[in-house]
């Protein structure tokens, strides 16, 4: 049986998906293949970061590649249930998160979306993804942001607009440092956001960590381990955009992200499950691209400020794997937590020889930074002869530089310890400091 030309030639312009019209979308489109992170639809016309809509139950799922006619998405609920052939709406818009003073006191998922059984938030609403500051429009870092923890605000000062990594292993104490630096005493707001955590710690953390006078002036964004993707690797963009909110009405904001690792393993997967090819022990390229976007956005402007801490874990106490190198050069200083020192009982465990803070030499006086570079000399000293010390090798008499440093060990040691719950100010810490270093 023969088949006329014009007929074959018909039925395949039928078939063939047409581009979409020039000023519109399709009201709908389809499913086509569903993975376990990732699905395909077939949606022409629609751009990158698009949010779309599942119908009938109105999950939504954002574009995260296109491919001619078919659109890779990204959903921010869980896969199961969806079938090919599911209906999909394009929404001609970006993901958009509620900011402002109604979420003093709340706790969002990485969406920006209550969790606390709250009242549905009424905007105003912000892109997620603003672009950072340009590079003039910044203001000088001229004033210190007071932590009131010793070890810092000692050797490690930070200033207002400062950005400072948290590098540590798990287990050495980067929740409960965490929580002391939310009792800073030159913070307006504090925005935290914990990625990938267990979900029995967040409300530990929320309920035994923070007191209640610090979750008044808190704002919690939270996706637990078992989210999807999208939602862990959003939740900093959702964080960073309601800081951005506040310092844009003169406050002095703290951002704690805890941690920039599982971002990183969020955002490695979605850009594995697209396609991108990744060294093994590494990330694929698009991760690497994305931090400094998203790091710059912390930071003083005309306004206000947004002082920034970031944890990253660090596989195997390498502080030198790829993401732990890269986010060390894009901030403005970083904290090392040993596990030696957690291992003896010192918290919070921070290494001052290890650590730096880039900023310090501009918001501290001449006469502070003498005496921290005192005491960070005594230290350096003294592990150069711990050994000595430990096994009674030891002579007294030989070196008085190492003399100095091993009779003022223990009160060093003392003085860099801290309770969670205890402050100090800088006239007592300067004074303590002279005290220390006096010999």
């Amino acid at each position: 049986m023969k088949v006329k030309t014009r007929t074959l030639i018909a039925l395949e312009k039928r078939l063939t998906p047409q581009s979409a019209p020039p000023h519109g979308y399709l009201k709908t489109g389809r499913l086509l293949h569903i993975g376990a992170t990732l699905i395909h639809a077939y949606l022409p016309g629609v751009f990158m970061g698009e949010v779309c809509r599942l119908l009938p139950d109105g999950a939504l799922a954002e574009v995260v590649g296109i491919d001619g006619a078919t659109a890779l998405l990204s959903p921010f609920v869980s896969t199961a249930g969806l079938f090919c052939g599911q209906p999909i709406q394009p929404l001609a818009r970006r993901h958009l998160v509620a900011v402002g003073d109604d979420l003093l006191g709340r706790v969002v998922d990485g969406l920006g979306q209550p969790l606390d059984g709250g009242p549905a938030l009424q905007g105003p609403w912000r892109d997620y993804d603003a672009p950072p500051p340009p590079p003039l429009s910044r203001q000088l870092i001229e004033k210190p942001m007071l932590t009131g923890i010793r070890a810092i605000d000692s050797v490690l000062t930070c200033g207002e607009g400062q950005r400072i990594g948290i590098f540590a292993a798990a287990g050495v104490g980067k929740s409960t440092l965490m929580a002391m630096l939310c009792n800073s005493p030159d913070s307006d707001i504090n925005v935290l956001v914990l990625i990938g955590e267990r979900g029995r710690e967040v409300r530990e953390f929320i309920e035994q960590t923070l007191g209640e006078d610090v979750r008044n002036r808190c704002v919690m964004v939270v996706s637990t381990s078992d989210r999807p993707a999208l939602e862990r690797m959003r939740a900093l963009f959702v964080a960073t955009t309601i800081a951005e909110a506040f310092r844009d009405q003169g406050k002095r904001v703290l951002l704690f992200a805890d941690s920039l690792t599982r971002y990183a393993r969020a955002a490695r997967e979605i850009a594995l499950a697209s396609g991108e090819v990744a060294v093994p022990g590494s990330y694929p390229p698009c991760v690497f691209a994305a931090l400094p976007r998203l790091l710059e956005r912390a930071g003083k402007s005309e306004r206000g400020s947004i002082t920034a801490f970031y944890t990253v874990l660090v596989e195997g106490d390498d502080m030198n794997e790829p993401l732990a190198d890269e986010v060390r050069s894009l901030l403005d200083g970083h904290i090392v937590l040993s596990r030696r020192l957690a291992e003896s009982a010192h918290f919070p465990a921070i290494d001052v020889l290890a650590s730096l803070s880039r900023i310090m030499p501009m918001v501290t006086s001449a006469e502070h930074r003498e005496l921290a570079n005192t005491l960070r000399r005594r230290l350096s000293v003294y592990r150069d002869v711990e050994l000595l010390v430990r096994v009674g090798e030891f002579t007294r008499g030989e070196d008085p530089q190492a003399d100095c440093a091993v009779e003022s060990y223990p009160a060093i040691c003392h003085f860099l310890q801290q309770q969670g719950n205890e402050l100090c100010n800088l006239d007592e810490l300067l004074q303590q400091l002279r005290y220390l270093t006096a010999n």
